[in-house]
Formats: C-alpha cells, sequence, structure tokens
C-alpha cells in the first residue's frame, strides 16, 4: 500500500490565483514521505482533476487521500467532487461532472468549515482594521448556497467558524452573512445599529470577483471597515493541510489499510 495526496482547488482563469494556491501546498512538510498533487477542478490546464490522479498513480500510488481545499463542506463542488471520485454513490444534487478514470482507493477530506487555524488567519487578516475591539464586530461573509441543505451546512460552519473568531480575537462580536440566498447588508446594519464599528471579513480562499466587486456592491453605502484581504496567503494554511492529511492517514490505518 502506498498512499499520496491530492489537494483539489476550484480553479482560475487569473495565474496569480492558481500560483497562491500551489504555493501554500509547497509549503507542508509532513511526517512521513508522501507523493503531493495539487489539482483544480476547472480552469488550469495541466493541472486538471484527472491530471493529478494520472500523476500519482504513474508514481505507484495506491490509496489517494484527497483534500478538498474549499472554504465550506456547503459547496456544491464538495460533493460533486466525492461522487466523481467514486467516493460516494450519488451526488445530492444533479452534476455534470462524470466519474474520474481512477484506480486506486479514495480517501475523502474535509474542507475548512470552522477549523481553528482558519479562525486564526481570519483575524491576521482584519487585526489591522481593529481600533476600538470592545465596540467591534467582525463580519464572515461567504459565498453560501441556494440549495435546500447545502444552505444549512454553510450555515452550520460558518456561524460556529465565526464563534472562534471572536474568541481568539477577543472583539466584542463575531458574525456571518451570505452572499446567497443573502443578508449580507442587513447584517451590518443591524450591528451598526448596536453601536458596534463592522470589521467585514471575506471567507474566500483567495482573492477575486467576489471579494474586489460583489461584497462592496452589496454594502455599498454603509460605513464598514474591509481590506479585502482573503485567507490566502498564509503560513497556516500549509499546517491546515499537514492535519487534514495526517487524519486521513489516520482513518486508513483504522480500516486497516496500512499494517
Amino acid at each position: 500500500m502506498k498512499p499520496g495526496v491530492l489537494i483539489i482547488s476550484h480553479g482560475s482563469r487569473d495565474e496569480a490565483w492558481v500560483s497562491i494556491v500551489i504555493d501554500a501546498v509547497h509549503g507542508i512538510s509532513l511526517r512521513e514521505e508522501l507523493p503531493v498533487a495539487v489539482s483544480f477542478l476547472e480552469l488550469v490546464e495541466g493541472r486538471l482533476i484527472q491530471d493529478g490522479i494520472h500523476e500519482l498513480e504513474y508514481a505507484g500510488v495506491t490509496d489517494i487521500l484527497v483534500i478538498p481545499l474549499f472554504v465550506s463542506s456547503g459547496s456544491t463542488h464538495v460533493d460533486e467532487i466525492e461522487y466523481a471520485l467514486g467516493a460516494k454513490p450519488e451526488p445530492e444534487r444533479e452534476t455534470d461532472l462524470e466519474r474520474f478514470d481512477v484506480q486506486a482507493i479514495v480517501h475523502y477530506g474535509y474542507p475548512v468549515d470552522d477549523d481553528p487555524d482558519i479562525a486564526v488567519m481570519i483575524w491576521d487578516k482584519v487585526r489591522e482594521l481593529s481600533k476600538n475591539p470592545d465596540r467591534e464586530t467582525i463580519l464572515l461573509v461567504g459565498h453560501g448556497s441556494v440549495h435546500d441543505g447545502f444552505r444549512q451546512r454553510w450555515e452550520q460552519g460558518i456561524s460556529s467558524l465565526a464563534q472562534r473568531v471572536r474568541q481568539v480575537s477577543g472583539v466584542a462580536a463575531a458574525d456571518y452573512g451570505l452572499l446567497n440566498p443573502g443578508g449580507v447588508r442587513s447584517k451590518v446594519e443591524y450591528w451598526q445599529e448596536q453601536g458596534h464599528a463592522v470589521l467585514v471579513a471575506p471567507l474566500f480562499l483567495s482573492e477575486g470577483y467576489f471579494t474586489k466587486v460583489v461584497i462592496p456592491q452589496r454594502l455599498a453605502g454603509l460605513d464598514y471597515a474591509y481590506s479585502g484581504q482573503t485567507l490566502l496567503p498564509h503560513p497556516l494554511l500549509p499546517h491546515w493541510i499537514e492535519n487534514q492529511v495526517e487524519v486521513l492517514l489516520e482513518r486508513v490505518r483504522m480500516k486497516g489499510y496500512i499494517r
């Protein structure tokens, strides 16, 4: 048995976006020397998921440990990728993603959700905006989902993450808003009515259209603090990946694949 790691992110036409993800993966330091491939769901020619599978299987990998580098288990992409890799029999929503050609055993991991490392990363990104913590609210803003079941997972994960952020930051409150189905603007207005300054923290892996355009548009005319800084780059992201790999390796051992 030879395990290998497949890290999957969404992908972008922006080469800088792709480079930031790849650089983060290059920063990992695993306790065991394992083959690692970085793949993207779409838009990155030569680094798509099937390319990553072939790379690992060519290296002799028999068990692929998949790290879905997405910020929420409420992402429909997390569901469809798990199905297309053969790690679950059916997707929860209809998908155009076809089954991949994979011979190895697939062990599917977990996205970011409410991991403690991510809470620290978020605080590090908004720390410089904080002036009076006793009268401030950090508002996490995520993509969200309009689909039943997925929306609830988004809400559960980001709500729990907001409380972790409040604990590590020491600000008066932390809350969340989702672009889908909406409500970000009303959350900012609510906390302003409570007399709080609102620090908006985008829960996105890397900067892009949603962080540069959509969030500012939704909050146009309101008084809030926003740097637009996303999770990456940050030195803790490789640590998060390392932890996820260790969790999957332990799961494999528990199932008896590793002797």
